[in-house]
């Protein structure tokens, strides 16, 4: 509060009544008159301000927001393990034929349609070999004509007796290579079409642009790699599991997946074990295939959490746990509402405080970071989050 001036608000009448007395009576009164108005209304001010002062209310009391003692509980810890989302169709799209991209129309991130061309490499010497084929086909496809006349020319002949049958047999075998010659045309031109195929890369399914191997003018030999593309659905969880706890993990009563973003613990649609272990890592392939519902707007690559249930739970164990109600979740943080005291012990509202959290069991959430047993904290977080929010008197 500011500090109150001691100057008066009026001046004292002593100091105007010499001026007063060279006025003219009219003057005068008409001063005194503003004096007394001036007086009544000051008079009145101060006087409403002390009936505000004196019949200020108190602040309106905050609601009051039932609270849970956080304690450890004996649960089924489980096999905890990191993964990461995957495409269940991802291919790796590589040059089949010698040149340098002529073209690449498209960047990692853009979405393609099945059948589209994505790269083209120089195909000069495929269309040349295109046209060299067209061109020995036409010629094999005109002797087989003039072949087949002479043969039925031939046999005519020989069926008047004209001609003898050497002369047949021959014109037979002309006509027979002149077919064979023919059909060799045909299937070069077909495989000179194949090969100016090779030149151009296109889209096997609908889906996504992972990455690009190589840029517009990079010489390319079969089997390099240009780029990746993906389908967004179905989508898959994988995660691998030392060889130590696969016994563990085949045992498991039900496995979990902790979406990205949400936190949501989810079942898989189906799970893969890989029959052998990576000799390097030492460690087993899992695969945990998610519904299509689960998997929606989800992205390769992204981090999973992965639990096995019952694989590697120790009975009894204790964690601490807090209701799910009072976890307050904003995008990639999770926080509870605690309740906070001052001098004595005496509550003093509720502060905000960031959590990391585990998996869930039942109706609770582990918490792995951020609480200690014997903290308080409060079951609504949108209510205790309000201006002069209160914990209840009795925990919950």
């Amino acid at each position: 509060m500011p500090a109150r001036s001691t100057r008066p608000l009026f001046p004292p009448l002593n100091a105007v009544a010499p001026t007063l007395a060279r006025w003219r009576p009219a003057q005068r009164r008409i001063v005194w008159g503003a004096l007394s108005l001036s007086l009544v209304a000051g008079a009145a001010l101060l006087s409403a301000a002390g009936v505000r002062a004196a019949g200020e209310a108190p602040a309106l009391a905050g609601p009051q927001v039932p609270v849970v003692v956080v304690g450890a509980q004996a649960v089924d810890a489980g096999l905890l393990l990191d993964g990461h989302l995957q495409a269940v169709r991802q291919s790796v799209l590589s040059a089949q034929a010698s040149g340098r991209i002529a073209t690449l129309s498209v960047k990692a991130g853009d979405p393609v349609k099945a059948g589209q061309v994505l790269a083209v490499i120089d195909d000069r010497a495929t269309q040349a070999g295109v046209a060299q084929a067209l061109a020995g086909f036409a010629q094999a496809d005109a002797n087989l004509a003039n072949a087949k006349a002479a043969y039925e020319r031939s046999r005519d002949l020989r069926a008047q007796g004209f001609l003898a049958q050497a002369a047949l047999d021959t014109a037979q075998a002309q006509y027979k290579a002149a077919q064979a010659a023919a059909a060799a045309a045909r299937a070069g031109q077909t495989q000179a079409s194949v090969a100016q195929g090779f030149t151009r890369l296109t889209a096997p399914y609908d889906g996504w642009v992972l990455q690009t191997h190589a840029e517009a003018g990079a010489l390319a030999m079969p089997g390099t790699p240009v780029l990746t593309v993906y389908a967004p659905q179905p989508i898959r969880a994988v995660v691998h599991v030392p060889a130590s706890q696969q016994a563990l993990a085949l045992q498991s009563q039900r496995i979990e997946v902790q979406l990205p973003g949400s936190g949501q613990w989810v079942l898989p649609a189906a799970k893969t074990s890989l029959p052998a272990a990576d000799p390097v890592s030492q460690t087993v392939e899992w695969r945990l295939d998610l519904s299509a519902a689960d998997g929606a707007n989800q992205a390769p690559g992204r981090q999973v959490r992965v639990r096995f249930v019952g694989g590697q739970g120790q009975p009894g164990s204790q964690r601490l746990l807090v209701p799910e109600s009072a976890l307050l979740r904003r995008g990639e943080l999770t926080g509870v509402y605690v309740v906070a005291t001052r001098g004595e012990g005496q509550p003093a509202g509720f502060a905000l405080r960031a959590v990391r959290t585990g998996a869930s069991h039942g109706d609770g959430v582990e918490v792995l970071a951020g609480l200690k047993a014997g903290d308080r904290v409060a079951l609504d977080p949108v209510r205790a989050g309000l201006s002069g929010a209160q914990p209840a008197a009795r925990p919950e």
